[in-house]
């Protein structure tokens, strides 16, 4: 860790487009039909949906750079005079060198403006596979804009979904969320259902699939990069959302913009409730209500060119039911009887994080985040619970604080971009388990730390090759101590005049584990079903990745095939047949996916056409080795504690998982969009009767999400949304958590209405 703190400094020390987090920069050569560089000339770079903008002029030989650009889609405007203006699109990718040759004609006596065609190029300076998302894709998306939707990933990512009312990703669940390029922390996986930030809230998403850069942490299975509203796209504007529809469901939203040239503000209040919250535990949902609310804020103060402040801000609160089977006969109540539970979860979660942006010169930036982050998870239970003639009824209140700095430089000397810099936090874990009506539960209270340190260096040796090595260090501090040094290593190339590129990655990860702990009465509970507990190791993975990406006329296809393999993999479990949900590590896993993703032009003015396909394995082998583990391993095939020999399936693999969809523009002001859902049926955890499934996996099931809205005027917008137009119900998994058995959605018609007004 010294060492690589040293290197760090050395790095600093040089300070010699340097890009971090949600960031790139745009780079590019202005030249006339000979291809002179054209000196002087004005280059204007707009985001697509705001009025953030960056201006700068070509330097002697033609060059211009623009560096701390967030990422999303731009449009990039040159103008000298005597010559025509020159206007193209421009997508930035977070961490991503933009390079574009502008050449610009002659002006005519008839003075024209010169459209380039719409760029969605390969990217040749990163080996991670991407998908990036707009707000106005979640904005149409069917059902992608609700406060606790996930559609936003689901419908875009191949090989994510959701089952047991918690996002799954490349077969993992350790998922990261950076907002505004800040690293939010949170090991609460067993715990959690809603997401870190209202879709409302979000102006673009980057999902990153694997192959990470050292600067990236170690989340194997995905990261979320979220550049938040910041008013740009306002002009003292406000919009006020409301939506209404069957189940008694709302959601609604009020939210407040302005911006100069130096300060954007942006704040929003949301609100929503339904009586179907959760994956409901029989085809008709009981016991299902849910409710929230809370608040977004963001503020973004440009102080110089050379300084730039951001801060964000969010609080808020959820609340759902436990959903129950009423009917003590039904077969799922032979499996898991729920029909007695009356349960509750609610989850608290706020953050704040402020960044300082300086940038030394223009291929030279730093970047300092100080952050703080609260998440409870509350679990309620009914005293008179009672499963199987047991008590049942159980306390779960477990809250996480952390306190932590994210600090990073980048710069480019010669043809590299080298990055270095250290994240680190201090965790405070209060946990209560306990038995209703036992004496009283005992409350441990941890204290851990995590401390990071990496460097990464991107070589371009040529235009058409990037090369990328980077290391990280971490050092976990809790219950246990753990310290990993882990390398990571890639490769793109791009194929001249195809313009298509192939890249490869080899990599390895570390995940500091959760430090949930028991003691007192859940655990002699947990021992009277067989079960103990011991402290947490942190999960270890070893990634290969090898991808193509294929440009034609703007559209862009990306294929993978990668395999993860993990030691001490993280998974969750019940404690006996009741709601709570205790991490645990299996000894080891092993993840195979073929992915594919079609993405249409970006600010294409048709619309968004879309597609993503994964098959995937995703395989455990050997028993539990941390968390809530089984008392003694056994060699008898009857025995609690047996584990078979060989790999068998997670109970969340899916093999194949397919999303297709088009957010399209009419006329008349008219929007429409689909999405269809094929997923071929989860691992099946019951075979035996009275279980009407025997196969190893559940049956298929394919669903259709519909849109259609108007813009009536530049202030009201009305959208009709029908989600699983067919009211599809198939049974998703039987993993037991939160409720039992988990049914998909049942059909969703709702309203929405957008106001727009001037304050």
């Amino acid at each position: 860790m010294r060492r690589l703190f040293v290197c760090c400094l050395l790095f600093i020390s040089l300070a010699a487009a340097a890009q971090t987090g949600i960031f790139g920069s745009v780079h590019g050569i202005v030249h006339d039909p000979q291809h002179r560089p054209i000196a002087g000339a004005h280059i204007f770079l707009r985001a697509g949906h705001s009025d953030l903008s960056f201006k700068t002029l070509s330097s002697a030989d033609g060059a211009f750079s623009i560096s701390n650009v967030p990422l999303g889609d731009y449009v990039l405007t040159v103008t000298e005079p005597g010559f025509a203006d020159s206007t193209q699109t421009v997508t930035v990718s977070s961490n991503s060198m933009v390079t574009i040759h502008v050449p610009l004609d002659v002006a005519s006596i008839n003075q024209s403006v010169s459209v380039q065609a719409i760029q969605n190029a390969a990217n040749i300076d990163t080996v991670t596979p991407q998908t990036q998302i707009d707000r106005i894709d979640i904005a149409h998306t069917p059902g992608a804009d609700r406060t606790n939707s996930l559609a936003m990933v689901t419908d875009f990512v191949p090989g994510a979904y959701m089952t047991h009312d918690m996002l799954h990703m490349r077969g993992g669940h350790e998922l990261s969320w950076l907002i505004d390029g800040v690293l939010i922390p949170n090991t609460n996986i067993a715990s959690n259902i809603g997401p870190q930030i209202d879709p409302k809230d979000i102006d673009t998403l980057e999902v990153d699939r694997g192959s990470y850069s050292a600067d990236l942490g170690d989340r194997t299975y995905g990261m979320f990069k979220i550049v938040p509203r910041t008013g740009f796209e306002r002009n003292r504007d406000g919009e006020l959302v409301l939506t209404a529809g069957n189940f008694y469901q709302t959601n609604d939203q009020l939210s407040l913009g302005d911006h100069t040239e130096k300060f954007a503000w942006y704040a929003s209040l949301n609100g929503n409730r339904s009586n179907e919250g959760l994956q409901p535990a029989i085809p008709t949902p009981v016991n299902d209500h849910e409710n929230g609310f809370g608040g977004f804020a963001s503020l973004l103060y440009n102080h110089d060119p050379a300084n730039q402040f951001r801060l964000i801000t969010q609080a808020r609160s959820d609340y759902y039911q436990i959903p129950k089977d009423p009917d003590p006969s039904d077969w799922e109540n032979q499996l898991y009887d729920s029909s007695g539970l009356s349960d509750a979860e609610r989850e608290n979660d706020s953050y704040v994080a402020l960044t300082w942006l300086h940038t030394f010169s223009a291929k030279t930036l730093t970047q300092i985040s100080p952050f703080f982050h609260f998440n409870q998870a509350n679990y309620q239970s009914n005293p008179s619970d009672v499963i199987d003639a047991q008590p049942a009824a159980v306390i779960a209140d477990e809250t996480g604080t952390y306190a932590g700095l994210q600090a990073s430089i980048s710069t480019v000397i010669a043809k590299n971009t080298i990055t270095a810099g250290i994240y680190g936090y201090a965790q405070h874990e209060s946990d209560l388990f306990g038995l209703v009506s036992s004496t009283p539960p005992i409350n441990p209270v941890i204290t851990a730390g995590v401390q990071e340190v990496f460097v990464e260096d991107n070589y371009k040796p040529a235009s058409w090759l990037t090369l990328s090595a980077g290391e990280r260090e971490t050092h976990f501090a809790g219950a246990i101590s753990e310290t990993a040094i882990y390398p990571r290593i890639g490769i793109a190339v791009q194929i001249p005049k195809l313009n298509w590129v192939f890249r490869a990655f080899y990599g390895h990860f570390y995940q500091p584990p959760p430090l949930t702990t028991l003691s007192g009465s859940l655990l002699a509970f947990a021992q009277t079903n067989g079960d103990s507990y011991i402290p947490l190791h942190g999960e270890r993975n070893e990634e290969h990745q090898f991808g193509v990406q294929i440009p034609f006329h703007g559209w862009l296809l990306d294929a993978d095939t990668f395999q993860t393999e993990a030691h001490n993999f993280l998974d969750h479990n019940n404690i006996g047949e009741s709601s709570i949900f205790i991490p645990i590590t299996v000894q080891g896993a092993l993840i195979q996916a073929w992915e594919v993703t079609l993405r249409s032009p970006h600010l294409w003015r048709y619309g968004q056409a879309h597609l993503s396909y994964s098959n995937q394995i995703a395989q455990q082998t050997g028993g539990i080795t941390g968390g809530l583990i089984c008392n003694g391993p056994s060699q008898n095939p009857g025995d609690p504690c047996y584990v078979a020999p060989g790999y068998s399936a997670l109970d969340h693999d899916q093999r194949n998982t397919l999303n297709v969809g088009f957010n399209g523009n009419f006329p008349y002001r008219i929007f429409g969009s689909f999405n269809v859902y094929y997923g071929s049926g989860f691992s099946n955890g019951d075979q035996d009767p009275p279980s009407p499934y025997s196969g190893a996996y559940l049956p298929s099931h394919t669903t259709a999400d519909l849109a259609l809205g108007k813009d009536f005027g530049e202030r009201y917008t009305l959208t009709l949304n029908a989600l699983n137009v067919g009211n599809t119900r198939v049974l998703l998994d039987n993993s037991l958590t939160f409720g039992g058995f988990h049914y998909n959605d049942p059909r969703q018609l709702y309203a929405e209405f957008r106001y727009r007004f001037k304050f």
